[in-house]
């Protein structure tokens, strides 16, 4: 009882430590950057303001997710500002609807919804139902799925990162009291369970369904290394999406799926310190590591340990805390002087050799590191 009550105290002065390096940090970045759009800091600046470069994509949220959490744990009002600043500039993506594709609920959810969550503003409100109408209007009912991107070519693709945009979809079946947004959240969660979760745990990133039966035809690679392997931010968008969904219907068989797609996350990430690599099923070498990844994951652990039973509960917290911790002590760049805190984050297995910050890394880190301090507000 003793050592676990040291390793407790230990546990609470660590995440007192990083809260407090992540407030000097993101004062500092929210004194740069602004209202404008971040993705991927260049010589350790964020330089690029995807307001002006492609305001239809998909990560356009996570800054305005991070300020409206920032703002929520301090009080600060430079952060409020910055994020109204980024969601009046994501309206020039309304303008075009075409191009929008499934990730609408990563767009908006950190941004009008956020805001309209914390603030009752009704134009947030507006714009959280419109994005809403965008995300079910992909729905087809011959598959039971939302298709994902667009173009000729993908017409029956399905993704396993349509999970975590599905709380968009809940959210305004709880705002609007319309049943249709919830179901078509919940058929498509059935539907990629059942294909694109595998009996181990492990996930398929695609499924290329037909069209017309939704009948399973391929389950190519992805962004992970290869057929059949394990992408891990798949993995992690499945154990957090499967997670949200519980929440928000209390069907057990989401949480079950959570839970089995988590302790093949945790095992794998275990056999690498805790550092998870960017696929569990990659050749030994070359090593690339997934910052991304593990920081969702930890939200995901989270997540799940607030609907299980206490004797349970230590697996899912301790996991989050070690992959934290060992991330935080591996991949964090404190230095206020230069943008983003997690590096060593991989979109992909294959393409840019290289490893770097990813603005959605150290979204999931902050909130993940709220969340165990009791700062966070719940965004999804």
């Amino acid at each position: 009882m003793e050592k676990r009550e040291e390793l407790q105290k230990e546990k609470k002065k660590w995440l007192e430590e990083v809260y407090g390096k992540i407030c000097v940090k993101m004062r500092a970045e929210c004194s740069r950057v602004g209202d404008r759009i971040p993705y991927i800091p260049v010589n350790g600046r964020y330089e690029e303001d995807y307001a002006q470069k492609d305001v239809f994509w998909w990560t356009n949220g996570f800054w305005s997710g991070m300020m409206w959490q920032m703002y929520h744990a301090t009080g600060e009002e430079k952060y409020r500002l910055a994020a109204e600043g980024v969601e009046a500039k994501m309206d020039a993506a309304f303008a075009n609807i075409g191009r929008l594709y499934h990730d609408v609920g990563f767009m908006w959810l950190h941004t009008a919804v956020a805001d309209y969550r914390l603030t009752g503003n009704p134009k947030s409100r507006e714009r959280g139902e419109n994005a809403a109408n965008v995300l079910a209007a992909r729905f087809n009912p011959l598959g039971n799925f939302i298709r994902a991107w667009n173009g000729d070519n993908n017409i029956g693709w399905m993704i396993i990162d349509c999970m975590m945009n599905l709380p968009l979809l809940y959210w305004m079946s709880e705002e609007s009291k319309d049943p249709r947004f919830k179901a078509i959240a919940q058929l498509h969660a059935d539907t990629a369970m059942e294909l694109l979760v595998r009996p181990d745990g492990s996930c398929n990133h695609i499924g290329i369904l037909d069209p017309m039966t939704g009948e399973l035809l391929e389950a190519p690679g992805g962004q992970g290394y290869g057929e059949n392997s394990s992408w891990s931010r798949g993995q992690s968008w499945a154990l957090y999406g499967f997670a949200l969904s519980y929440r928000h219907t209390g069907e057990i068989k989401y949480l079950d799926a959570a839970k089995r797609v988590a302790h093949y996350f945790i095992a794998n990430a275990a056999m690498t310190d805790y550092l998870p690599l960017c696929d569990f099923r990659a050749p030994q070498d070359p090593v690339y590591y997934d910052s991304t990844a593990g920081a969702c994951a930890a939200c995901g652990l989270l997540e799940i340990a607030g609907f299980v039973p206490e004797h349970e509960k230590k697996l899912y917290e301790d996991s989050a805390y070690r992959i934290l911790r060992a991330m935080e002590g591996e991949f964090a760049n404190w230095d206020e002087n230069q943008d983003a805190i997690l590096e060593m984050g991989k979109a992909a297995y294959h393409g840019n050799d290289g490893q770097e910050a990813i603005i959605y890394g150290d979204y999931f880190f902050i909130e993940a590191i709220l969340r165990m301090l009791d700062k966070g507000c719940f965004l999804w």
